[in-house]
């Protein structure tokens, strides 16, 4: 996978590195001809395992640090040229329990390394963002949306060759830790029936690899301000635990008509769909190879060093919400087609 030498030489951050997305990128960056990686988590265990699986590359170092910390940041970020801030509470349930958690972490820490990549005069930062921070029904969609508003507003009068910060917006990745896809396989294996909160719920998905490439390309395609959307599939939660019992239930001895599901019911704050694009964003983006760039919502004077013309000539205008109520989903195979193309079989 080439960048067109964009990392060659470059000293990378990456907060959260160690989450399934934070370190596929790490993983991915080594490949690249960079001059640094440097991993940032406050997760001591997996921070251990990520530095000693690569112990013999003298290009990654490890870091465990609390983003919220602004000091420590500044600290990190020294001599860094591009920031991927990928550290993130995201589970639902968990954040509507501890709202000020999550709002410490994915609000205030987003701002601690908005300062710190200021004061380092880092080139580039992009922020990960989740399709649940558009409308969002509960706090982490809420806190994640709000992280999104602080990197856009971070280019307002900022001066040309100043740090430019963009945000990247995508949906589930398929077989990450906390998702759908290795709690129904873990049911099945198991030899327990299939609980899902409700069958007409549906989501977008994606495997790992397609994540990382569209997070690394948005880095490279950024102006500063914009949100870049990663157009994926959808699914239905009832059809994939169908392809599911496909799948597993003959890994488990069973055969897939004979496993059952229970329908349990929405948790706080879940939805029924989502959404990756509001209707007021779709008169102010365009769709860019696999992307849909919405630029900042506000006017053009407050933007006056920002230029999205290249972004408008090669894009189109984008015609429609996306939301995976309204949007095809995949059937049973190519539900499967994607496990195996996501490496999960």
């Amino acid at each position: 996978m080439a960048y067109d030498g964009f990392f060659d030489g470059k000293c990378v951050a990456v907060t959260g590195a160690v989450g399934t997305v934070g370190r596929a990128i790490v993983e991915e960056l080594l490949k690249e001809d960079v001059a640094k990686v440097i991993a940032i988590d406050n997760n001591e265990s997996d921070l251990y395992f990520l530095g000693d699986d690569h112990r013999d590359d003298k290009r990654l170092d490890v870091f465990l640090s609390d983003i919220c910390d602004e000091n420590v940041m500044r600290r990190r970020l020294r001599g860094v040229d591009y920031v991927l801030h990928c550290a993130a509470f995201k589970h639902v349930p968990l954040c509507e329990m501890a709202p000020n958690s999550a709002v410490r972490n994915n609000i205030l820490g987003t701002q601690a390394v908005i300062n710190a990549s200021r004061a380092n005069q880092v080139k580039k930062v992009l922020f990960t963002s989740s399709d649940k921070a558009v409308n969002p029904t509960n706090v982490m969609g809420t806190t994640k949306l709000m992280g999104e508003r602080l990197i856009t507003a971070a280019n307002i009068g900022v001066d040309r060759g100043e740090t430019v910060f963009a945000s990247t917006r995508f949906g589930n990745v398929v077989g990450s830790r906390g998702s759908v896809f290795p709690i129904f396989r873990d049911q099945i294996l198991a030899g327990k029936n299939l609980t899902l909160t409700h069958p007409e719920m549906t989501r977008f998905m994606m495997t790992l690899e397609e994540s990382v490439r569209l997070v690394l390309r948005s880095l490279v395609l950024s102006v500063g301000g914009e949100v870049y959307v990663t157009k994926m599939p959808v699914f239905n939660i009832g059809v994939l635990g169908e392809a599911m019992k496909r799948v597993y239930g003959p890994k488990s001895g069973r055969d897939p008509a004979s496993i059952k599901t229970e329908v349990t019911s929405l948790r706080p704050g879940e939805k029924l769909y989502e959404e990756l694009t509001t209707g007021e964003e779709v008169a102010r983006s365009v769709e860019v190879e696999d992307f849909i760039c919405v630029k900042p919502p506000a006017s053009k004077s407050v933007y006056a060093s920002l230029d999205y013309s290249n972004l408008d000539e090669v894009g189109t205008p984008l015609d429609r919400v996306y939301s995976s109520e309204t949007e095809p989903h995949l059937g049973e195979e190519e539900c499967i087609e994607l496990f195996r193309r996501g490496g999960l079989l």
